[in-house]
């Protein structure tokens, strides 16, 4: 398919060591995929799933959108995913996902699980119900500076909610705890996905970690592999979507190819060439 796409399929079972798909994104399913990877072998998760969004009736939300998202797949649905379960079936759905990221990373290891609260039919979705019983360490606060208010009757929702799960010996870098736990970081509104990351938001993490091997199993348009990129660590992207994957390979591709790439603090001038692997893991 290209040099950094690989499709999962029942070859993908051969799967010897987790060097054969660094830097990588791996179009399959999230269960179907996470199941071939190794225990133990990932350093760090960050991630934001589908939020089920298709099933809300609140926090601004309603089925007469326009604008930005007029056309997106946050609107339309996403291409083979339905983002409108029985809240059962979804919570079932992402604790098993959940339950996948906690049995590859290593004991070091943490998944950074980005999520929204909203109310719905009068009770509070506040997500409880998904990381019950796994080892949540931290609730973050992202402040966006702004956000999607599709109804006169709520005011504007502009935070989201990052779990930070973690195994026992998760520590975070130097320093990195000096951050808080509000972290207020603008929206991309260029991004043609509907809900993508900020790559300041995501560049925080990986800085605030000494992880070298990071995997997004929901990797949308590619932002956590270009943080990855960024610091000289390595990625493992996943998505069920081709198009989402033939985006997040055409960002890459424009990232390592660039000849002049202006950065947060800092620019550089080289032309940073594929190579395939970036670090050695710990």
């Amino acid at each position: 398919m290209s040099d950094i796409i690989i499709q999962c399929n029942n070859s993908f079972s051969e799967l010897k060591n987790i060097d054969e798909i660094l830097n990588k994104v791996l179009l399959g399913d999230i269960l179907d995929t996470l199941k071939y990877l190794p225990n133990e072998s990932i350093d760090l998760v960050i991630t934001s799933p589908p939020y089920n969004i298709k099933n809300s009736t609140g926090n601004g939300l309603k089925d007469s959108r326009g604008g930005k998202w007029k056309n997106a797949a946050l609107v339309n649905g996403y291409q083979n995913y339905n983002d409108n379960l029985p809240h059962e079936e979804y919570v079932e759905w992402q604790r098993l996902c959940l339950s996948e990221m906690l049995r590859v990373i290593k004991n070091d290891g943490a998944i950074f699980y980005n999520h929204k609260w909203r109310v719905q039919g009068g009770l509070l979705q506040d997500r409880h119900d998904i990381v019950s019983g796994f080892p949540v360490r931290q609730i973050i606060i992202w402040k966006r500076k702004g956000g999607i208010n599709f109804n006169r009757g709520y005011f504007l929702p502009t935070y989201e909610v990052i779990y930070l799960i973690a195994k026992p010996n998760f520590k975070l870098a130097p320093k990195a705890n000096s951050f808080g736990d509000i972290w207020e970081f603008p929206q991309e509104m260029k991004n043609p996905h509907p809900a993508p990351f900020p790559l300041s938001l995501i560049n925080r993490i990986v800085q605030s970690t000494d992880a070298q091997i990071i995997l997004d199993p929901f990797l949308g348009s590619g932002t956590t592999a270009i943080a990855a990129l960024e610091n000289d660590r390595n990625f493992i992207g996943i998505d069920i979507s081709r198009e989402y994957c033939l985006m997040s390979e055409k960002r890459i591709k424009e990232y390592l190819e660039s000849p002049f790439l202006i950065k947060e603090n800092q620019i550089k001038y080289e032309n940073k060439r594929y190579s395939g692997k970036v670090k050695n893991q710990k």
